[in-house]
């Protein structure tokens, strides 16, 4: 079987999108921005809001390095959902973007870089990665950061969605 190296790295893109959906099943709006607390503890670990709004803001990223049509990210997503931002409590529902506006987003962004990791010439994937530093280190060529970016990295951040709906008593998604 001959597959791309697109069509590969979608393959997790794929599995990573489905879990993504299964995790917000039964997620109310009043809860999905609020840290957990159970047994009255709160537990200063991201919640939904956070982790769809960070994972979000790097389909636009994706989309641009593959050459693909960019999405504008929507107006104070990049400040509250950079890597170095402390997720904050929503109690009264004033600091994050609605469940629907975050979760759309995110959804529609990685939606199009299904479309642009299939559509992408072979020679993209081998070009080198342009953020220099570490993540250079660890992922030289744009085919590794991008593989990283829609697998590894969507996935660590559905390990702690998965763990937010058990302190929720939501159960396994």
């Amino acid at each position: 079987m001959s597959r791309s190296t697109g069509q590969v790295i979608n393959d997790s893109l794929q599995l990573s999108l489905g879990y993504a959906h299964r995790l917000l099943t039964d997620v109310s709006t009043d809860r999905f921005a609020r840290l957990s607390a159970p047994g009255g503890q709160t537990i200063q670990s991201n919640h939904p809001a956070f982790i769809y709004g960070h994972l979000s803001t790097y389909a636009p990223r994706i989309l641009e390095d593959l050459g693909a049509a960019v999405l504008e990210i929507p107006d104070g997503f990049t400040e509250l959902f950079a890597k170095d931002t402390d997720c904050q409590d929503d109690a009264d529902g004033s600091i994050y973007p609605a469940q629907d506006a975050i979760t759309e987003f995110f959804f529609a962004g990685y939606e199009a870089v299904a479309a642009a990791l299939q559509a992408a010439d072979e020679s993209v994937y081998q070009g080198p990665n342009p953020l220099g530093g570490r993540m250079t280190e660890l992922f030289p060529s744009l085919g590794s950061l991008h593989n990283f970016y829609v697998g590894g990295h969507v996935m660590i951040h559905m390990g702690q969605m998965s763990a937010w709906r058990r302190m929720e008593g939501l159960g396994p998604a």
